[in-house]
């Protein structure tokens, strides 16, 4: 493999690691956080690329931001709504949501279940105008999603460590110790779930647009990449302070998309990907315990092999 392809690989997977990052920091305030299991994602990041690509094409690439990122607030609005205040479970509500999504993102994409970018004016190409002469001129997708991923991290930092943030954090610990400090749990369960899926929706608007198409599943298996992805940043940099673990989380989508590139470059089959998806969340889920369970296993072993000798 050349140079060149080497550094080709690298920034294939640091555009892609870097917009889906956007869905594993939303994924850390909703899962790590809150301690909530948003199983919307998936539906919610189509929603967020449906909507943003429904915008751009009526000629607002900008406002495609702003628009998708409100229609994943008000998706998880209604997650938290049936969680707080109908008593559904949160695992459910997600299931229910992204459910319903599909029918909504056929609806919004105009009863089709694919659209055509290639001849819409997108943020990237502005910004590929923009910056057209200048040395960033081959880069404008990076830099656009960047800036983005930049803009996000320093807004979670900053938000978690304000009263309302530290709430939602504290709801996530200890949700009856909340209610007895006069914090309404349901308050900030929803306010956090509002903004964790305005994220997402963020991270699939940016997708369809630098992919110029979006399908109605393009957000299939994301919660699951964002998962792994948010655990592999917490074996890098562990659970230390807020600004660390955010970093964590863009460095864990970088890692799993290197890995996915890779793989893509020695020809695995598409269709296997979603399984090594599902291995990595099991490694990364099961690591820490068998790691901490490792010297037992080696003592029974020592038993064993002394009491046969």
């Amino acid at each position: 493999m050349s140079l060149n392809s080497v550094f080709g690989l690298a920034q294939t997977a640091l555009e892609l690691g870097l917009t889906s990052s956007l869905t594993v920091l939303a994924l850390f305030l909703s899962y790590t956080m809150l301690n909530v299991c948003d199983l919307s994602t998936d539906g919610c990041f189509t929603l967020g690329a449906t909507v943003g690509a429904v915008v751009a094409i009526a000629g607002h690439p900008y406002l495609s931001l702003p628009a998708a990122m409100l229609a994943g607030m008000i998706s998880g609005f209604i997650v938290a709504l049936l969680q707080t205040r109908m008593g559904i479970n949160s695992l459910l509500s997600g299931i229910i949501v992204n459910t319903a999504l599909y029918s909504i993102n056929i609806a919004v994409m105009g009863n089709t279940s694919l659209l055509n970018m290639n001849k819409t004016v997108t943020v990237f190409t502005k910004m590929k105008d923009a910056l057209a002469g200048s040395f960033l001129g081959e880069q404008y997708k990076l830099f656009v999603v960047l800036a983005a991923v930049v803009v996000v991290a320093v807004f979670l930092a900053l938000f978690l460590r304000t009263r309302l943030g530290l709430a939602i954090r504290a709801t996530g610990n200890n949700p009856d110790m909340v209610r007895s400090s006069s914090i309404n749990p349901f308050f900030t369960t929803t306010v956090g779930l509002c903004i964790a899926n305005a994220f997402t929706a963020l991270s699939g608007c940016l997708l369809a647009q630098s992919q110029k198409s979006v399908n109605v599943d393009i957000g299939s298996g994301m919660v699951t990449v964002a998962l792994a992805s948010l655990l592999i940043g917490e074996v890098f940099l562990g659970k230390r302070s807020i600004p660390l673990r955010a970093v964590g989380s863009v460095l864990g989508s970088f890692v799993f998309r290197l890995v996915y590139t890779i793989a893509l470059r020695f020809n695995m089959p598409a269709f296997m990907l979603k399984l090594v998806s599902a291995v990595i969340v099991v490694i990364a889920l099961a690591g820490p315990y068998l790691k901490k369970e490792l010297p037992m296993i080696r003592r029974r072993m020592d038993k064993r092999s002394s009491r046969e000798g």
